[in-house]
């Protein structure tokens, strides 16, 4: 299906159709939007792409794909505009990074990396060396955006931290890390105090992101899975009957029942909220 020629030739048509909207006999919405009127559309053109991807359809994904370039384009017509770069300029950059970072792919080097690991540490030094040459102290912790979600943003600064040494050593450390942190939470609860209770459950929360890091899991993707699941059995309850004036007791009974709706979907398992799985009553979560 690869066609780099037509690729090419609808990308520049995208181009022509961008720049035309934004010219004088353009679209006057378009027209209006500016570099930061449009991050809320990046933003979320983003997530869309996202759902797409856990939907498993490939139809859906290809819109929305193609939603997402949009604003890529639409930037860069907007910075061609001040004269800063264009989407040629863009695309060149990217290339030109996918050529450095991939020496053993373009380059003579006759030791290639085995597995994605050694490709990330390798690159990781090349970064590291770029910044020495260059009499830069930049931190190893650079380089994560603030405005990432909080728990991809955590995995990417213990990922980082973890290069350069500062990493647990075991997993069972990992695991007692995670204990102490739900007690000293336990603690701060119990004393009441608000300040103290925010500061540790940002602890635990930083804590089983590690964990997660750990078990080879991503835990934005991990938590977004959970709450799809939640959100799919509680509009089972729904379909029940009406959710108000109903008694925890009758809730967990249509709870248990839109469990057993679920049992023959893979993608349903049990979610456990507190204690071990087998407990009661925690199990029926």
């Amino acid at each position: 299906m690869d066609n780099p020629d037509r690729a090419g030739a609808q990308m520049a048509r995208v181009v022509r159709l961008m720049a035309r909207l934004r010219g004088p006999d353009g679209c006057p919405w378009d027209r209006e939007q500016s570099l930061a009127s449009l991050r809320r559309w990046l933003l979320e053109e983003s997530y869309e792409v996202l759902e797409a991807i856990d939907q498993g359809d490939l139809d859906h994904l290809r819109e929305e794909l193609g939603d997402l370039l949009l604003q890529i384009v639409f930037q860069s017509q907007i910075a061609s505009e001040q004269g800063a770069f264009d989407v040629g300029d863009v695309a060149a950059g990217l290339a030109d990074k996918l050529v450095e970072r991939h020496p053993h792919v373009f380059g003579d080097a006759q030791d290639r990396p085995s597995t994605p690991a050694e490709v990330s540490e390798r690159w990781e030094r090349r970064k590291a060396a770029k910044h020495r040459a260059r009499g830069s102290r930049k931190s190893a912790l650079a380089g994560v955006p603030e405005q990432l979600p909080a728990l991809l943003r955590a995995q990417r600064i213990q990922e980082k931290a973890a290069r350069v040494g500062f990493e647990w050593h075991a997993l069972e450390q990992v695991w007692a890390k995670v204990r102490e942190e739900m007690q000293e939470l336990r603690e701060a609860a119990e004393l009441g105090a608000a300040a103290a209770i925010a500061e540790e459950y940002g602890d635990l929360l930083f804590a089983l992101v590690n964990l997660g890091r750990f078990l080879k899991l991503v835990p934005e993707d991990s938590l977004r899975a959970a709450t799809t699941k939640f959100t799919r059995r509680f509009a089972c309850m729904e379909e029940q009957g009406p959710i108000e004036g109903r008694s925890l007791d009758e809730l967990l009974d249509r709870w248990l029942a839109a469990k057993a709706q679920a049992a023959g979907n893979p993608k349903d398992r049990t979610l456990v909220i507190g204690g071990e799985s087998g407990d009661t009553p925690q199990e029926v979560l």
